[in-house]
């Protein structure tokens, strides 16, 4: 079964695509970097649409999300953004933590596991 690399860079890849299952990086804020969490989920969200679409897929086939908050109490300011975004009766299992990003203008962070 081959595997494709979507972004391939150095360090790691934006996706990668094995048989029918897409496996996307954690996805940051790229435009909204610094913003509030409201901005900064739906950068990410964007980012997501744009690399599902490139893997051949879209969000109606997420199987599983991981969301990181750099502090839990966003949860809901990130969910309002979600709950608007996710295709309603295709939602995922998910999880939601709170942990220490990579950077301070960081406040989100996304993963998704989907198929194709």
């Amino acid at each position: 079964m081959s595997i494709q690399r979507i972004g391939c860079g150095p360090r790691m890849s934006d996706a990668v695509v094995h048989g029918n299952t897409v496996y996307l990086a954690g996805h940051v804020a790229d435009v909204a970097k610094g913003r509030s969490v409201t901005e900064q989920t739906k950068d990410i969200l964007a980012q997501i649409d744009e690399t599902l679409a490139e893997a051949g897929t879209d969000k109606t086939k997420i199987l599983s999300t991981t969301i990181y908050l750099s502090d839990i109490k966003t949860f809901a300011e990130m969910n309002a953004v979600w709950d608007a975004w996710v295709a309603q009766g295709h939602t995922p299992a998910r999880a939601t933590v709170e942990a220490k990003l990579a950077h301070p203008d960081f406040t989100v962070e996304i993963v998704v596991v989907a198929a194709r």
